[in-house]
């Protein structure tokens, strides 16, 4: 998992049936001090985010089990949005 910020929105009106009806939003990974990296991804949202809120991403199989299906194409998968981060040291 990863935290990221929401930058922007992807519409397919044609994709796979395991994306019909999902939100498609496009996630770029900060570091720790909440700067923006270079890496872009694609992630299903699967809580109502939005752009510019920084959101928690899983990736692989479990992005897939987080609307139940263990087969499914999604390999990326917003499961939270950040309301703050504290890191100690």
């Amino acid at each position: 998992m990863y935290i990221g910020i929401v930058v922007g929105s992807v519409v397919a009106t044609r994709k796979n049936d395991d994306l019909v009806g999902k939100k498609l939003l496009i996630v770029q990974k900060v570091n720790k001090e909440g700067k923006k990296l270079d890496s872009i991804e694609i992630a299903v949202d699967s809580v109502g985010a939005g752009t510019g809120e920084y959101v928690i991403v899983t990736n692989g199989e479990p992005a897939g089990y987080v609307f139940g299906t263990s087969t499914s194409s999604i390999d990326s998968a917003i499961v939270a949005i950040v309301d703050s981060v504290e890191i100690n040291g």
